[in-house]
C-alpha cells in the first residue's frame, strides 16, 4: 500500500472511531482527508473506488457495519468522491419553553 493510502486509512480509522464514541468531529480533519483521497487518485496512487474500499473497512471497523447499511447502497449518489460520510449523533434537543 502506498503511503499516502496508509496515512488516509489511519485518518478515517481516527475519525470513524471517534465517531462511533459520539465524539464531534471538527470539518478540518475531514476536509484535510479529503483532499489527500483527491491528490492520491490526481496522482494516479489510487482509484477512487479502491480508496472507498480502504474507508469502508475503516468504517466497519468502527460502526460493526458497512457505509451502506448507514447510507444506502447508492451514497456516493449523495457523498460524492472525494467526500467523507462522517456526520456525529445528532444532540438531543429538549425545548427550554413551554411554547
Amino acid at each position: 500500500m502506498e503511503p499516502l493510502q496508509e496515512e488516509l486509512q489511519q485518518r478515517w480509522q481516527r475519525m470513524f472511531a471517534a465517531l462511533a464514541r459520539g465524539e464531534d468531529l471538527p470539518p478540518g480533519r475531514r476536509l484535510r482527508a479529503e483532499g489527500m483521497a483527491e491528490a492520491a487518485v490526481l496522482l494516479g496512487l489510487a482509484t477512487a473506488e479502491e480508496l472507498d474500499e480502504i474507508m469502508d473497512k475503516c468504517y466497519y471497523a468502527a460502526f460493526g457495519r458497512p457505509l451502506a447499511d448507514d447510507f444506502g447502497e447508492d451514497w456516493r449518489g449523495f457523498t460524492p468522491f472525494p467526500e467523507i460520510p462522517a456526520m456525529a449523533r445528532r444532540a438531543p434537543v429538549y425545548p427550554s419553553t413551554a411554547d
